[in-house]
């Protein structure tokens, strides 16, 4: 058996994944190589059944079954028409503000996060619906799809969200707890936007001016009964899943399941559901839980050769030397989450930094679910921080060529909502209650 020190480990894998990453391989090929590599010097012929052990548990794991549920949830809703429906009904009660549109937007956003829960889905409809009727009235590019996309992103962490469904596991904790821990997160997060797109717009009212009249004179009884039925379908499927969940009814597994059907149900009702839209909403079901069940089965087995070897004593060490005590430890585990997204997508930080990381919040005695919300919240960035950016990228693929829209305007449009995820941590961090209130309250 050859020796190798776990400081070399630690050096040779995380550097490794870094480096290969940048190549453009895909993620779950450079971590199954690198993880067959280093195991192959450290245990020899008996690398394959260890990698092979830590694949099968994650794959195994009953949990995860959630995740084809919720996608295909978010998939069948997308094409229900609810989104579409819902933005023209409050395009009417908002429009006529400054920044109405965007606001819109953001708060339609935040009901497809609780109800969707897929970032390409999410950004894609919204860059779809919203963006073509805010710049043809003169909004400003950067600031149209800024709120496009990190209203898009917010699906990621309100719940159902597919990112709390991998944590769980990896963390060892329970999904339906850091389901109601994200939730008062999420919607700090939405206020947040809402308040900056509220200022931003009476301070630069050339940048997003209020819809004309004459384009949204409907009586007033008319748009609250649009209201209302926009708005029930969404509430009835976050009640059906949701709160199956609090009140101690069903487990997440089981109240994906439901949201599956309820989901389907509701495309139904409203004459969207076909043959053509069934297969579509199994095919992408199948190609994306298919993709994160394959970076998971890898980046488990590069764990299990990383933390096998040493390397997880390496990094904690190196952590807890950090200057500042357990405030300065922490600060730098969410500096190195905050590194890590510009470069590797959320799936791969989740199911390779989680089981590192996770012990080492242990041993500075915070509270698990408060520590892996901070996570949640701080991932938000990897999707708005160039060079991966994959929201960035969905937003400028879905704005039709004639918007004129560029990388560099959806850029400049997202770092005040960057800048804004990162006030929201601090404020999370005065008050740990904000995410800890709602999962004490939960039925058991």
């Amino acid at each position: 058996m050859i020796e190798l020190s776990p400081e070399l480990v630690a050096i040779v894998m995380l550097g490794g994944v870094l480096v290969l990453v940048l190549t453009g391989f895909p993620l779950a090929y450079v971590v199954g190589i690198i993880a067959l590599g280093v195991g192959i010097f450290v245990w020899q012929g008996q690398v394959s059944q260890m990698l092979y052990l830590r694949a099968q548990k994650i794959m195994l794991n009953y949990t995860l079954l959630a995740v084809p549920l919720f996608v295909f949830m978010g998939a069948m809703l997308e094409r229900s028409g609810i989104i579409e429906r819902l933005y023209d009904t409050l395009y009417l009660w908002f429009g006529g503000f400054r920044g109405g549109l965007a606001l819109v937007t953001v708060i339609v956003g935040t009901i497809m996060a609780a109800t969707v829960g897929i970032i390409t889905a999410s950004v894609t409809l919204l860059t779809l619906v919203a963006l073509p009727s805010m710049i043809k009235r003169g909004y400003s590019k950067s600031f149209a799809t800024g709120a496009c996309t990190a209203g898009g992103v917010l699906g990621i962490l309100i719940p159902p969200s597919i990112m709390i469904v991998l944590y769980g596991p990896m963390a060892e904790l329970s999904v339906g707890k850091l389901f109601f821990g994200a939730f008062v997160p999420g919607f700090i997060l939405s206020g947040l936007y809402i308040s900056y797109i509220t200022i931003r717009a009476f301070v630069q009212p050339n940048i997003a001016p209020p819809v004309p009249v004459e384009e949204r004179a409907v009586p007033f009884m008319k748009k609250t009964v649009m209201l209302l039925v926009s708005l029930v379908p969404p509430a009835v499927l976050i009640m059906s899943v949701l709160g199956a969940i609090f009140m101690g009814i069903a487990a997440p597994t089981e109240a994906a399941g439901v949201g599956a059907f309820a989901a389907t149900l509701l495309a139904v009702a409203y004459r969207r559901f076909s043959l053509s839209v069934l297969v579509e909403c199994a095919t992408m079901t199948l190609r994306l839980s298919g993709f994160i069940l394959l970076v998971g089965s890898m980046s488990f087995a590069f764990t299990g050769v990383f933390l096998g070897a040493g390397g997880g004593e390496v990094v904690t060490d190196v952590i807890l030397a950090t200057p500042g005590g357990k405030w300065g430890a922490f600060a730098a585990i969410m500096f190195i989450c905050f590194l890590l997204g510009m470069f590797i997508d959320w799936i791969g930080i989740i199911f390779i930094m989680v089981p590192i990381i996770t012990p080492i919040g242990e041993v500075l005695g915070f509270d698990p679910i408060w520590f892996a919300i901070m996570i949640c919240v701080n991932l938000q960035t990897s999707f708005m921080t160039p060079p991966f950016a994959m929201a960035i990228y969905i937003c400028r693929g879905a704005a039709a060529p004639e918007l004129g829209v560029t990388v560099a305007d959806i850029i400049r449009g997202v770092i005040p909502f960057v800048i804004l995820i990162l006030v929201a941590i601090v404020i999370l961090v005065i008050w740990p209650n904000l995410i800890l209130w709602l999962p004490s309250m939960m039925i058991k």
